[in-house]
């Protein structure tokens, strides 16, 4: 269970955070030098160099967006153009992209960041590199709302490139493409001129999510423990009927694997917020406050569960039902150990929870309800990642967040000589939420406009 410290706050963390932005800047420029973009996108780090991995094309805009956190976080002028433009000269494929659910990740990191920093005046504002951002966003919202599987009584989702049966948790976070695409007054345009609310497509690929992929300990199976995640939900395309949990990169259907659990915290968290920019005639299934009270519900339990399984300095490993963890008895109540011989941790799966916790604990905060307890855990992760042994800094090594994994099971991550299992390694998702993490706190500290993927 992770050991809360109240004492933590965004100014405390501050001196540290600005440190974290030193080592930052000197890995970006090292993989922005090293790195051959003919050979496709950085994907993880192999004896400290980032290489790729082909599966799907997921993780380009992490790259560029990463150098736009780094602007956004210190106003250095040559991050702004690290990520500008391989934005407008790379990232054209991945908004016509039809075969993946990861818009999110790529588009709304990219074109997304850069509409943002013109919106809060940070890059000057210009009409047409705007609309260039803003169709983008468009567009992309609408790709990604066409890879839709409907199913009876409401629900539908965004299914993942697995295919039209398959539900990923992953995917809660590319919804943020259609929030922007629907406040940008975007529609899909289906058969016959039917015009198809990129909203309502997102309210039904939530409460799907919520209704299948996350568990609320009310007996669904043998192993239906309150906030655990499934990571992938698989349907009956005949009939529409839901038919088993399953898994990609867990341990097993009935097991929680960290990082999709942590997608579920903050994919919940942003869209609540986002959810209370809505006016208040936008229809939403099932009405306002009870679709409001579906997601508050999902985000509460799984911030308890990676609460409560999660070791005590706030970094889990790899999955909750990983068959090492015997071997490393009561490993929940001291901190985690990257360089156990048993099963690797996934500290990208921490930099994703701790933004997660951060955003639902104001939530609650704003909702009359105390967040204190998940404002504290969002800061004691991201208090251990901001030094050794996870925070980089051998300018040697590409990453900038140690002991990340990316595909355990597939056996794809790099294990070093003499060891077990794999460690102190990078993966580019995971430096990338390392730095969104600091900057959401960094603008909290200096009581800065509050960081959200809508502006």
């Amino acid at each position: 269970m992770i050991d809360l410290n109240h004492r933590l706050t965004p100014a405390s963390l501050l001196p540290r955070i600005e440190r974290m932005w030193d080592v930052s800047a000197a890995k970006l420029r090292a993989l922005d030098r090293d790195f051959d973009p003919s050979q496709g996108a950085p994907v993880y780090t192999v004896e400290g160099r980032y290489t790729t991995r082909g599966w799907t094309d997921w993780t380009e805009g992490f790259q560029y967006g990463s150098a736009l956190l780094q602007f956004d976080a210190t106003g250095e002028e040559a991050f702004l153009e690290m990520g500008r433009r391989p934005t407008r000269a790379r990232m054209a494929a991945h908004v016509t992209h039809t075969g993946v659910h990861d818009h999110g990740f790529n588009n709304v990191s990219t074109y997304g960041a850069l509409r943002r920093l013109m919106n809060e005046g940070r890059i000057p504002e210009n009409p047409w590199e705007r609309a260039f951002y803003e169709l983008a966003l468009k567009a992309s919202g609408a790709v990604q709302a066409a890879r839709w599987t409907a199913l009876p009584d409401g629900y539908g989702y965004v299914y993942s490139f697995n295919g039209p049966h398959s539900l990923f948790a992953d995917t809660i976070r590319s919804m943020r493409v259609l929030a922007l695409a629907h406040r940008l007054g975007h529609v899909l345009m289906g058969e016959n001129d039917t015009r198809i609310s990129l909203l309502a497509r997102l309210a039904r690929h939530l409460r799907t999510t919520a209704r299948f992929n996350v568990y609320y300990g009310r007996g669904r199976d043998g192993y239906d423990v309150r906030g655990r995640v499934a990571h992938e939900s698989i349907f009956n395309l005949n009939d529409g009927r839901y038919r088993c949990p399953s898994t990609q990169q867990g341990y097993s259907p009935f097991t929680t694997w960290t990082r999709g659990l942590a997608w579920v915290m903050l994919g919940f968290a942003e869209q609540l917020e986002f959810l209370d920019t809505l006016p208040a005639e936008e229809d939403l299934p099932g009405g306002r406050d009870d679709f409001e009270a579906m997601m508050r519900e999902a985000a509460r339990a799984t911030c308890d569960f990676y609460l409560e399984h999660t070791p005590s300095c706030g970094v889990p490993y790899w999955d909750t039902g990983a068959p090492g963890l015997v071997h490393l008895g009561d490993y929940r109540s001291r901190p985690a150990d990257p360089f156990n011989p048993y099963e690797p941790v996934d500290s990208s799966a921490a930099a994703i929870a701790a933004q997660g916790l951060l955003r639902f604990g104001r939530y609650l905060d704003g909702h009359g309800e105390d967040g204190a307890r998940y404002r504290a855990a969002g800061l004691r992760v991201l208090d251990t990642l901001l030094d050794a042994p996870y925070l980089s800094t051998d300018p040697a090594h590409h990453g900038l967040l140690l002991h990340a994994v990316y595909h355990w099971p597939n056996r794809w991550d790099h294990v070093p000589p003499g060891r077990q299992v794999a460690c102190g390694e990078a993966t580019l998702w995971g430096d990338y939420h390392l730095r969104e993490v600091a900057l959401y706190v960094q603008r909290l500290a200096r009581q800065e406009p509050y960081y959200t993927f809508f502006g």
